[in-house]
């Protein structure tokens, strides 16, 4: 298994989705504007997007895949496949079981998710309708994050990668939808296009797993000695998660008290913000789990150590110089994507401020999707919640300070700040218990990416402040402007990252066909 071969896999087809995404945004943008549907329907949309990073792709994985792949590496496929026909068994029974409830329950569900909305009885009504539509897409991704991670810990990440363009595809249909609808039935189409983009994910992964001779089993559900210990480890990362998700479940509580649009102005900037999340946190966080859960299993620490050190390098390589950029060039970016048929140029402004605030925090959350694995993959989900639980406690202070004078501006910098923090005590306890110590090139690089990501801003800046004065308004001139600052950005930063020694091309390319493991996945 490589990382850097899975990385890129990764990477490249998440870039394709965000593209994508940002089609669909487009689209929501042009429909929803940043009213009253738009805030009902990212409600109804965030909402099993909470428990799908509780259930699924957060908490499960982080007990799941260690397992998994420790089976797959000591005892064979079989056996590991038995472990995923197990698991899967219970964790449909309970999702089965949350997903009656919540829509049985949906109306006290959204006094307490967005009781703001209590004062505007149209946008209450119409959140609890639309996440009454959407909450079947949490047990429809969380059976995709199960099969996606048997498949990465397999060495197979393409599949999984892919899956969210289908959700996407799904989306923007429903978007064209929307578009010739009026607001509230295009806040109903969105939700459909939700749940049937989940159908469609679902059966992409089922095709792959057969071809990969791993078709999983409907077994009656068992607490046997395998899902004890998925279980085991389920329960502290399950509490991490949820102090995450408490995290946002808190920004919303809080924005749905802000003016009309608070919510929107978030999401559309958060949208940009994980473009980079997305493609290079994200990616790296997929390909690193199961990679580090292999070789230390296979008692292979320093390879552990490298692949560590390695993934560092590579995200600070795009976040950082994105980073900066992002806080640069937020207007633009925000005006060229979003601002046309409902959404306006005091949209814009709104949320270019809050994408400049989330942008300060781009590297920390990426950093902590490199750190996670690395107690993950020992088996150890407690440190992560005791970490989740200060990060928690610093949003929730940094909130309180910022939200009076900055609005929906302070909750996105509160939640930069709280991801540094976070970032930074996973980092050290790493360091302390010696599982990880950046190596001579990480210490030499990093600063020398910093050093080329300043020459960018500054190129950045010169050329941002000759568009504002000279180039006239109308999307398609201010859209070739934007796409010649970021030529510029990307130009300037490579001359400076080569000259510098930031980056190797060479380098990189080693990395692509150097092995990560002695012994290749097949």
């Amino acid at each position: 298994m490589n990382l850097a071969r899975a990385f890129v896999t990764v990477s490249g087809l998440t870039a394709i989705s965000r593209v994508l995404g940002f089609v669909r945004d487009m689209l929501f943008a042009a429909a929803l504007g940043a009213g009253i549907g738009a805030d009902a329907f990212l409600v109804a949309f965030k909402l099993p997007n909470f428990f799908r990073r509780l259930f699924a792709e957060g908490a499960f994985n982080a007990a799941f895949i260690p397992l998994f792949a420790g089976r797959l590496e000591g005892e064979g496929k079989a056996e590991a496949k038995r472990l995923a026909d197990e698991t899967m068994a219970v964790l449909l029974l309970a999702l089965v079981v949350l997903t009656v409830v919540f829509e049985i329950g949906m109306h006290w569900v959204m006094l307490g998710l967005a009781p703001g909305f209590v004062d505007e009885p149209e946008k209450f009504k119409l959140a609890v309708e639309l996440t009454r539509i959407t909450f079947p897409y949490l047990l429809l991704i969380s059976m995709v994050a199960l099969f996606g991670g048997m498949l990465n810990s397999s060495g197979r990440f393409a599949a999984y990668a892919a899956a969210p363009i289908l959700l996407n595809l799904s989306l923007i249909a429903a978007a064209l939808v929307a578009y010739y609808s009026d607001n509230i039935g295009a806040g109903h189409a969105l939700a459909w296009g939700v749940t049937l983009g989940g159908v469609a994910q679902l059966l992409l992964l089922l095709a792959n797993l057969s071809r990969a001779g791993m078709l999983p089993r409907l077994l009656w559900p068992r607490l046997t000695k395998g899902v004890r210990q998925v279980l085991k480890l389920f329960g502290p990362a399950a509490l991490g998660a949820g102090v995450v998700q408490i995290n946002l479940v808190i920004d919303l509580w809080v924005a749905s008290f802000l003016a009309t649009g608070s919510i929107s102005y978030l999401y559309y900037a958060d949208r940009v913000n994980q473009l980079l999340l997305g493609v290079v946190g994200i990616a790296v966080g997929t390909a690193l789990l199961p990679l580090l859960s292999r070789q230390i299993q296979a008692g292979d620490q320093k390879g552990a150590n490298d692949s560590q050190s390695r993934a560092v390098e590579l995200v600070m390589l795009f976040c950082l110089p994105g980073a900066v950029a992002l806080t640069i060039i937020a207007e633009p970016i925000i005006a060229v994507l979003f601002e046309r048929g409902a959404f306006d140029a005091v949209d814009t402004a709104q949320s270019a401020a809050a994408l400049v605030a989330f942008a300060v925090g781009l590297p920390a959350y990426v950093l902590i999707k490199v750190f996670a694995p690395g107690f993950f993959a020992r088996k150890d989900t407690k440190t992560p919640v005791k970490v989740a639980v200060v990060g928690l406690l610093s949003n929730l202070g940094i909130m309180m300070l910022l939200i009076w004078s900055l609005g929906h501006v302070g909750i996105a910098l509160a939640t930069a700040g709280a991801a540094w923090i976070n970032g930074g005590i996973l980092c050290y306890i790493l360091i302390k218990r010696g599982h990880f110590s950046p190596d001579e090139r990480l210490k030499r690089r990093l600063p020398r990416i910093l050093f080329a990501s300043a020459l960018m801003a500054v190129a950045l800046w010169i050329g941002n402040w000759a568009a504002v004065r000279f180039v006239p308004e109308g999307i398609l001139v201010q859209a070739l402007a934007l796409a010649g600052m970021v030529a510029l950005g990307l130009g300037v930063y490579t001359i400076a990252g080569q000259l510098l020694g930031a980056f190797n091309l060479a380098d990189l390319k080693d990395m692509m066909r150097k092995r990560a493991l002695k012994k290749a996945v097949r």
